[in-house]
């Protein structure tokens, strides 16, 4: 297999401006009202499919609408509802006390510091970005799912394996304006065009992709 190659950085930003270009559209996935949702929803989606998640929580919102009503809850009345998702035992245990801690330091409100969030259970670089952005539109990073890894290196933004790198890398080429909403630009580039087997012949970054990692393409 060839050796992964990194965009220099000309063809960086052009492969980036293709993308902003593309799906300057792209919204985040998950549904929520409140930023109590938010992190509810947030912490529910890892490794679990948005779909999966966004057919549960209608009716788990209609249960848990604030802070205190997660922290009250038990373990086995959470999962009633959210035993769909991957590793739903370990995921309520980290809604639960992240909620205590909400309720407990922040009167019951999602915190709005990207240093308090990534204090919580459950919650990481990746959400704490996530809320920051789209519960109190606050813009202090790129949210790195895993078709920001996966698209990332196949595209050649960046080699690096570790989500916080990958984020440092992307900073470096996107231009701050998109940072809110460039993390689902690239999903929405996955789903169209850069799956398991990518549509390079329809792709408009053809000209620039190194396509690292791909062994067939369409």
């Amino acid at each position: 297999m060839p050796v992964p190659r990194l965009l220099n950085p000309n063809d960086a930003k052009r492969a980036v401006e293709i993308i902003e270009k593309s799906y300057k559209d792209a919204k985040y996935y998950l549904d929520f009202s409140t930023p109590v949702d938010l992190l509810a929803a947030a912490i529910l989606s890892a490794q679990t499919k948005d779909s999966v998640v966004n057919s549960i929580t209608p009716e788990l919102f209609r249960r848990f609408k604030s802070a205190d009503d997660y922290a009250n809850a038990t373990p086995e009345e959470l999962l009633r509802y959210i035993s769909k998702v991957s590793y739903a035992k370990n995921k309520a245990v980290n809604i639960i006390n992240a909620f205590k801690e909400i309720s407990r330091k922040y009167g019951g409100k999602v915190p709005n510091r990207k240093e308090e969030l990534i204090e919580l259970p459950g919650v990481g670089e990746k959400t704490a970005n996530t809320v920051l952005i789209n519960a109190f539109g606050i813009v202090e990073g790129i949210p790195v799912d895993t078709w920001v890894i996966k698209l990332s290196y196949r595209i050649g933004l960046s080699l690096n394996k570790n989500p916080d790198r990958i984020e440092e890398d992307l900073k470096g080429i996107v231009d701050r304006e998109h940072w809110h909403n460039f993390a689902y630009m690239l999903k929405a580039h996955g789903k169209a065009l850069c799956g398991a087997i990518p549509k390079c012949s329809e792709c408009p970054l053809a000209a620039v992709c190194p396509r690292n990692g791909v062994t067939k393409s369409e």
